[in-house]
């Protein structure tokens, strides 16, 4: 199953929205409220490689608050 981590920035005060509001997001399989360079880290999941991109491209990116990303798609062995 293709999966990736997404790295998240987002707008001052805008943290724990965001995380709530990715928790809710389908094929979002884990959300982390995080210190450091990113305010949260997201494990995507999706049956196939379309859904993955199109979960991160259309849904994650566009929720409000969200600053920037930065996606690291998983490579499988």
């Amino acid at each position: 199953m293709p999966s990736a981590l997404v790295l998240m920035n987002a707008e001052l005060g805008f943290e724990n929205k965001l995380v709530n509001e990715l928790r809710k997001t389908p094929n979002v399989s884990e959300v982390y409220a995080v210190y450091g360079v990113y305010d949260v880290i997201v494990k995507v999941e999706a049956p196939t490689m379309d859904q993955l991109r199109d979960t991160i491209a259309t849904r994650l990116r566009r929720i409000d608050g969200v600053k920037s990303t930065l996606t690291m798609i998983i490579v499988e062995r």
